[in-house]
């Protein structure tokens, strides 16, 4: 049973003692590729680092993240757009988007910023990835502009309700990402997920962050994805690897250069 961690930032200081183990632990879980988001120009070295020492099975995306955005960010976005202009190994813009939970402060800026990075992904053709906490009417009235060009992507870590499961998929070529909230005790994300068609599901970790059960509370890894594929298994009625395969053809549906460099 073969399937892909779409969301893992393995590069930070959380897996710098043990990622052998680390990267060892997914692939005997199962997981066949582990794809990695960017968060600001601190994270980028590091990440590439992952990239190079494990070739063809960490993939590396570009983009700045909604809370590293403040009154730098027209230098951040220069130097996300410089790596997109040199290299083609990354598969997505991504993690753009907003967040109005941790701070207020850059609300204009994060806007500006995750416009100038959606329109990136359409100039270099690539998905967007997207992280939205506690601004799904903002982010919903940025993205409504571009809803008829050829944008796709994936909404990370979704945790909404059944109202905005239904808005976001009307941005018909986006993926909904699900990870271990799922398996929470007080999420709701189970219930949700019954409005939603698993052909627009993705499996993600966001490793460090967001361990599922019977992990949660502890560091999360690549490895752990399988429990929140088991979860999924029980809110669609399908057997673990029916889910890992339907997944596995979204996440390459949208990661048309993973789709590429794993042939």
């Amino acid at each position: 049973m073969d399937y892909i961690d779409s969301h893992s930032h393995l590069y930070l200081e959380e897996f710098t003692e043990d990622l052998p183990i680390v990267i060892r632990n997914a692939q005997q879980a199962g997981i066949s590729h582990i794809l990695m988001p960017n968060i600001d120009s601190t994270t980028i070295a590091d990440m590439l680092k992952v990239t190079d020492a494990y070739k063809e099975y960490c993939y590396p995306m570009m983009g700045l993240h909604p809370t590293s955005v403040n009154n730098t960010y027209k230098q951040e976005l220069a130097i996300v757009e410089q790596h997109l202009k040199e290299s083609n190994q990354f598969i997505a813009v991504g993690e753009v988007g907003l967040d109005l939970y941790w701070d207020k402060t850059y609300i204009k800026e994060q806007v500006e910023a995750f416009d100038y990075q959606i329109r990136l992904a359409l100039n270099y053709n690539l998905p967007l990835v997207i992280h939205s906490r506690e601004a799904f009417d903002l982010l919903y009235t940025t993205m409504l502009p571009y809803k008829e060009t050829s944008l796709k992507g994936v909404f990370h870590s979704f945790t909404g309700t059944s109202h905005e499961a239904l808005k976001l998929m009307e941005f018909t070529n986006f993926m909904l990402g699900i990870n271990g909230v799922v398996t929470f005790k007080n999420s709701t994300l189970s219930t949700v997920l019954q409005t939603v068609p698993l052909d627009r599901i993705i499996l993600e970790t966001d490793a460090p962050y967001l361990t599922p059960v019977p992990y949660r509370g502890k560091r999360n890894e690549s490895a752990y994805l399988k429990y929140t594929l088991l979860k999924l298994a029980g809110v669609y009625l399908k057997t673990p690897d029916e889910i890992a395969n339907i997944t596995s053809k979204n996440t390459l549906k949208v990661f048309e250069r993973l789709a590429i460099n794993s042939n």
